[in-house]
């Protein structure tokens, strides 16, 4: 808009494009509130939203609309079923937005990022930027993809889980059992959880129990969540305290034309929902979802015998926004989660292992929430600051019973981490072509907590852990995005955090480049140091009465990445991302091979030294087919190797070294009954995965033991595997579309092939024989969506 000599051309230009869609879209006026699509259009660097956008339907010209001058668009009447919606400004690349799926029982919400123009008008680009290429962080380089609610809805094994989901991407293992997620062989509790740009606890339920940085499934509801960023590694400077990968979620808006709700009951539990304006003209919305479990609601009425076992839990999403014309939009959010679980002890005619004379009681809570204020300044730039909190309890208990039935107490937890966070971060779009986020976190950490646990049955509890009191995290970055040439960019920056509790500081650099070798290639490589802190109760583990990890340093990690990606038809995309991760000063225990890579267990009861290291090197790859004529396909695929050292200096294998993962997804969509008004979609997904690797059972030393717990041959740790994992997943669903509501009929089979999730092994007492157990998590999960 600043080239002079074509200024009048331009604003005729705009003049005649805004004419031509409002007429195109006047029949639609006034319609208010079905078969809508609606959403905003912002700069990609900057993130203000931009007026006089063109937004149109591929498959349908005639319906459009007009951004106003908050960015926001409307589009009334739209037929139900899939589209593809292009943006279209003066000044900027068009932008697709493909899979956008309508029905009648609620607005579909869009938010359209465009690419601005660098180029003089006569060498304008004019190939459409597509959604799917472009993760939300403008600074992301290599191995980031944008993780979409609609996929977490339609992929099969997704069980609207945002960890389920993300297992489907190359590079990602998971479980059939359950949710936690191994990146590049890394170890589940390595990855970093991120919600409204504050890390928050574990966010799933019975967290940390059977794996640690995992759990049975999320509390977070596809309902409430909006697009958001998965990072594999190499990620930008604005996330710190994270060596293995970034989930970095955003809860959308609620509705603030009018009201939506929806309810839904199945197997796995009953949802509510509910969106809508709090005062219309000031466009404040609210949104909420709360989710109660039918295990435990079956267990209230007494309408199924649980077998002794109690599995109860609960979850509430919501966000409250707040727009203003002066002083920028405040927004109130949260989540939490509440979870008991209880095991009775059973016959002792049936116990055939050393935990069956066992009864444990758990009671889990997580809470996140907090407010957000941003502004956008005259000149460009967007202030965003956050204060938040975050809380997690545990109360947890094991007793087991001898053999004259006397109750004994065998393992006591009380544990409590809250976090107080202040964010603030300021964004600006310096020229087209150079924009910069800089910001600052300050995190006190406020602790209390002891484990007690006895040695052998029957013998005295002693102190595993203990702590409280509290210290400080802060951590402050400044990231650049230098588009020099409009084929090459360049992303740099700096992540420098300390950590008050044991004084650990670090400063690390980042860079990544993209070259856009033609319209349908483009070649990335990016390189970043990384660190991260352990959890709170490593640093206060006892020996006697000294706490001896207080002084442990971040582990850290290099992290090298390139990306080939080709766009080998319209909607057919191939990526290609060799990569390299090399980790140092991770904590060990000295003469040991025991590393925190490795660790699975919910508690630590080792005296460590920074002196362990790790590496990972392999090539992930992704063919993926977009959805169009109502079928998608997805094969993924990770080829890799994964060793560390621990403090006996020699290299094994890591837990989580599977070696090859390959995912295979395809689904179908067909538009039925009389109007074509309805959907019936069938989804399915097959994994193919090496199995994770164990130590050799030394069994002399197992026989040996009082209680017979299993032995482990350390010295040759991680040298068996179990076997190869071949898991099925599907989807199958009928949408019925009817006038202001929709139903939904849907199974969603997670594991439908049975396949067990090795946790370790036990002794049996009554065959002598030493077997391996786990589960095999295989939920059918039946279920009624109603959305009015």
């Amino acid at each position: 808009y600043q080239m002079k000599k074509r200024k009048l051309i331009l604003i005729l230009a705009i003049i005649m494009e805004v004419t031509a869609t409002i007429q195109a879209v006047e029949p639609n006026k006034g319609i208010i509130g079905k078969n809508v699509i609606r959403g905003v259009v912002t700069d990609i660097s900057s993130k203000k939203p931009l007026p006089f956008v063109s937004v149109q339907l591929l498959d349908d010209p005639q319906a459009g609309a007009i951004t106003d001058s908050l960015g926001v668009f409307v589009i009334n009447n739209v037929t139900l079923g899939r589209h593809t919606i292009k943006a279209s400004s003066i000044g900027y690349e068009p932008s697709l937005v493909k899979e956008v799926l309508v029905t009648s029982g609620r607005d579909r919400y869009v938010e359209i990022p465009m690419v601005e123009n660098i180029e003089q008008i006569d060498e304008i680009i004019v190939r459409p930027h597509i959604n799917k290429e472009q993760p939300l962080n403008v600074m992301a380089t290599t191995g980031a993809r944008m993780f979409s609610v609609e996929e977490a809805s339609r992929y099969a094994g997704g069980f609207d889980d945002p960890a389920r989901l993300a297992s489907s991407f190359s590079g990602v293992a998971s479980e059939g059992s359950t949710n936690g997620i191994s990146i590049h062989g890394n170890a589940p509790h390595l990855l970093m959880w991120k919600m409204e740009g504050i890390e928050i606890p574990n966010p799933n339920h019975f967290a940390d129990i059977s794996i640690l940085g995992g759990g049975v499934f999320s509390s977070l509801s596809s309902f409430v969540l909006g697009n958001s960023d998965f990072f594999t590694g190499a990620f930008p400077a604005e996330y710190g305290n994270a060596v293995s990968g970034v989930f970095d979620m955003k809860m959308r808006n609620g509705n603030d034309r009018y009201n939506e709700n929806a309810f839904q009951v199945g197997i796995a539990g009953i949802d509510f929902a509910s969106e809508g304006p709090i005062n219309k003209e000031k466009g404040s919305s609210y949104l909420v979802n709360y989710r109660y479990s039918m295990t435990g609601l079956v267990d209230k009425v007494g309408l199924m015998d649980m077998d002794g076992q109690t599995i109860d839990y609960q979850d509430l999403n919501f966000k409250l926004n707040f727009p203003t014309v002066k002083s920028g939009t405040f927004s109130v959010w949260g989540t939490g989660l509440i979870d008991n679980y209880k095991n009775e002890k059973s016959d002792s005619t049936e116990w055939k292992f050393n935990d069956d004379n066992g009864c444990s009681l758990s009671k889990q809570y997580m809470v996140a929430g907090g407010g957000t204020h941003s502004y956008f300044f005259p000149n460009g730039g967007l202030l965003k600051s956050s204060i938040a909190a975050t809380y997690f309890k545990e109360n947890a208990s094991v007793d087991t019973y001898n053999n004259i039935m006397i109750k004994e107490p065998y393992m006591d937890i009380h544990r409590m981490y809250s976090n107080i966070v202040g964010d603030i971060s300021y964004t600006r779009k310096i020229t087209p072509r150079l924009t910069n986020k800089s910001g600052l976190t300050f995190t006190e950490m406020i602790y209390d907590m002891h484990m007690d646990k006895a040695e052998n049955f029957g013998t005295p509890l002693g102190v595993v852990y203990k702590g409280k009191g509290n210290t400080e995290l802060i951590s402050g970055y400044s990231s650049f995005a230098w588009r020099c040439m409009p084929t090459f960019t360049i992303n740099f920056g700096l992540n420098a955090q300390w950590l008050a509790l044991n004084n650990s500081a670090t400063v690390e650099p980042r860079i990544g480049v993209k070259w856009q070798l033609n319209q349908k290639q483009s070649l990335a490589a990016a390189y970043g140091m990384y660190s991260r802190s352990e959890k709170t109760d490593v640093y206060f583990v006892r020996l006697g009465d000294v706490n001896v990890n207080e002084n442990l340093g971040f582990t850290k990690a290099h992290h090298f990445m390139l990306t080939y990606s080709m766009s080998i038809a319209e909607n057919l995309t191939l990526k290609v991302e060799p990569y390299c991760q090399l980790l140092f000063n991770v904590p060990v225990e000295n003469g040991s091979s025991y590393s925190v890579l490795n660790r699975n267990d919910f508690y630590l009861d080792k005296a460590l030294v920074n002196s362990g290291n790790g590496r990972s090197y392999g090539v992930d790859f992704t063919l993926e087919r977009y959805l169009e004529n109502g079928w998608y396909g997805m094969l993924t695929g990770s080829i890799f190797d994964s060793k560390y050292s621990g403090g006996d200096e020699v290299w094994r294998n890591t837990r989580y070294n599977r070696h090859y993962i390959i995912n295979s997804l395809v689904g179908k969509e067909w538009m039925v009954g009389k109007n074509k008004q309805n959907m019936f979609s069938v989804n399915l997904r097959l994994t193919m995965q090496g199995g994770e690797n164990y130590s050799p059972i030394d069994f002399d030393k197992t026989i040996a033991h009082p209680d017979h717990e299993v032995q482990y041959d350390e010295t040759r740790a991680f040298s068996c595997h179990y076997n190869p994992e071949l898991l099925m997943h599907y989807t199958i669903s009928y949408k019925v579309n009817k006038k202001g509501l929709s139903h939904e009929f849907s199974i969603k089979h997670v594991n439908a092939t049975g396949t067990k999730s090795y946790w370790g092994h036990r002794y049996n007492f009554r065959t002598g024989r030493i077997e391996a157990y786990g589960m095999a998590f295989s939920l059918p999960n039946l279920s009624y969506k109603l959305e009015f």
